[in-house]
């Protein structure tokens, strides 16, 4: 079979889809009820990820398609698709069939987009990992999805993995894992086999091998494991397929109003879905370009990006987007063409908010809400809702999507305007955590209509016209003497303040309430930073608040040898709340006047 033919195949699959796929009309709410649907006019499609790159080769093949400034490297799509089934021709070469596992832990570089595509075109299932794992977390990422290769980088920015490559290939990982083979993705490292080794493999398999394998794929097979970044425990893996990323991907990419002339600086990482969903397949599925700045954030880098690329969108968290407006901007800085992109992963201060607007020109960002289990985005804001939406929301549920906020001791519906816990259904709801029935078990809800709800363990309201707002995390919400303390509110005060950059909100015990508030903050370099007193923010705080919910006790980062000098995130840039809560019993063991703001 020839390529063209595999062309007509999957055209056949989204014409099919598009014909006989007949809309359901739109639920209606139960009235007053937290319920939401997205809208259905659109229908999902039936394609594999391999299927999605030949669509759109067909239509963009010659335009640029993924862009790494630091490597130098421009692909279009027809370069991405080259280079992915060279790879994949190699992978079939190594004996990887349909339904192995491959590991993948490198910064972001045009690799890492070849691997991905490569391992989805011969079935095998890509398990991404998080570029900050320690050795053990390494070994158990590896030995939970039973790998059969890993590709993986000496170094990873100025962070070395050579001793974790040695570790893995130790003589007591060869009896755990004894198929696993390491392969170097950039450069060399002793004598291990290297992704060019892998492609060269792969001269000798006739490209036909790679259609067969393709074409035996089925939209609703597992393609990718990502793991969640747990507080507690090992994390799970979350079991995504074609049909989650492809369509979310494009739902996403349709809220930002995206187009074939569209530029999106992409500094997450790809092994998040942020990086990944949101950044890479959202502009393959508009025939966009992405373009990756650096191997590791680097605030210097995206700027560069932005200006030297002509963007038109940036993604981040918003701890990105605090450090690039912190730089000064380089030599002939040039962002008139951003207009959007996402930010997501944290609360967003109105100050950080008005900056992006005023000095980065993205008048058309969009808030948005997901999680790894859901592909990962369940609600994302229109470009052309008001900043005020935007700011205090997370916009509305996506398409072919339904959610609902219960009691999350009952499973009971709440009325609208009440706070519960946030559940999903849908299409883009994960098919559980691999090897793990119980946790899937756990996170999976079917109701007496034999629908299925993913409890997402946020907390939640909704408003009359369907618009979300996140309230918090359960297990982040204090109770003082029985009463519920909801850290956000608390936070984004608190970072409304001129001498505070960031701030993170949890629980420390307390003899007589059980649990009180206590505040870690990062404090800007201003002259009034010395000045600053505790009851000055206590009283700052119940300027908006309610007095019970001004924080206890303030730790500043940086102030005491305990403390570290910036809050503690994880590798997609959330900050470790369950960290900052043994911290904070921690640092009570000691002098309370020496760790804490007087």
């Amino acid at each position: 079979m020839v390529a063209g033919a595999q062309s007509d195949i999957a055209l056949t699959r989204l014409q099919q889809t598009e014909n006989h796929i007949v809309p359901k009309a739109p639920h209606r709410d139960v009235e007053r009820l937290s319920i939401v649907h997205g809208p259905t006019t659109s229908p999902l499609w039936e394609l594999t990820l391999s299927e999605l790159l030949e669509l759109q080769c067909l239509q963009h093949r010659d335009s640029e398609c993924v862009v790494v400034p630091w490597t130098n490297t421009r692909w279009t799509y027809g370069q991405l698709q080259e280079e992915s089934q060279k790879l994949s021709r190699g992978l079939i070469a190594r004996g990887v069939q349909r339904g192995d596992r491959i590991g993948v832990m490198a910064g972001n570089c045009e690799q890492y987009a070849s691997i991905f595509f490569a391992a989805a075109e011969v079935g095998a299932i890509l398990v991404v990992i998080n570029n900050t794992y320690t050795k053990a977390e390494l070994l158990y990422a590896l030995e939970h999805t039973a790998c059969r290769l890993l590709f993986i980088s000496p170094a990873i920015g100025r962070h070395s993995l050579e001793g974790t490559i040695d570790h893995v290939d130790s003589r007591d990982r060869h009896q755990v894992l004894p198929d696993l083979d390491v392969i170097i993705i950039r450069g060399q490292y002793k004598a291990f086999k290297t992704y060019d080794d892998v492609i060269r493999d792969g001269e000798a398999i006739p490209r036909k091998a790679v259609y067969r394998h393709a074409n035996a794929i089925n939209p609703y097979d597992v393609c990718n494991l990502q793991f969640t970044s747990g507080s507690t425990g090992n994390p799970k893996a979350s079991m995504l397929t074609h049909h989650n990323l492809v369509n979310n991907s494009r739902f996403i990419g349709d809220r930002m109003d995206l187009t074939s002339s569209d530029i999106l600086c992409c500094p997450p990482p790809l092994f998040h879905c942020f990086g990944l969903v949101l950044g890479l397949l959202a502009c393959i599925t508009h025939g966009a370009k992405i373009v990756y700045p650096s191997e590791t954030f680097e605030p210097a880098a995206v700027l560069q990006a932005i200006s030297r690329e002509r963007c038109t969108a940036v993604h981040g968290v918003p701890t990105m987007f605090e450090s690039i407006l912190s730089l000064p901007r380089p030599k002939d800085f040039d962002c008139s063409r951003v207009r959007t992109g996402i930010i997501a992963g944290a609360p967003v201060p109105y100050t950080l908010m008005q900056r992006l607007v005023n000095e980065l020109n993205m008048t058309e960002f969009t808030s948005s809400y997901g999680l790894t289990e859901a592909s990962p985005t369940c609600f994302n804001a229109f470009t052309y809702d008001t900043i005020d939406r935007r700011l205090t929301t997370v916009g509305k549920v996506m398409p072919h999507a339904s959610s609902k906020i219960i009691d999350p001791r009952t499973g009971r519906t709440l009325p609208v305007g009440e706070r519960g816990e946030l559940c999903m259904s849908g299409y883009q709801v994960h098919s559980g955590y691999w090897k793990n029935p119980q946790k899937t078990s756990d996170a999976l809800l079917e109701d007496e209509q034999g629908q299925v709800w993913l409890r997402t363990g946020d907390e939640a309201v909704f408003s009359e016209d369907g618009y979300c707002t996140i309230t918090g995390r359960f297990k982040d919400i204090i109770i003082r003497g029985g009463e519920n303390i909801y850290p956000l509110e608390i936070e984004e005060r608190l970072a409304a303040h001129p001498a505070i950059s960031r701030a993170a909100v949890v629980g420390v015990p307390d003899q007589h309430y059980g649990e009180v508030v206590g505040a870690f903050l990062e404090i800007q370099d201003t002259p009034t930073r010395d000045a600053l007193r505790a009851e000055q923010l206590r009283d700052w705080t119940r300027e908006t608040l309610g007095r019970h919910k001004a924080p206890r006790y303030f730790f500043v980062c940086g102030s005491h040898d305990l403390l570290p000098t910036s809050l503690p995130q994880t590798g997609s840039g959330k900050i470790q709340k369950q960290v900052l809560r043994d911290l904070g019993w921690k640092l009570l063991q000691q002098d309370e006047a020496k760790v804490t703001l007087d």
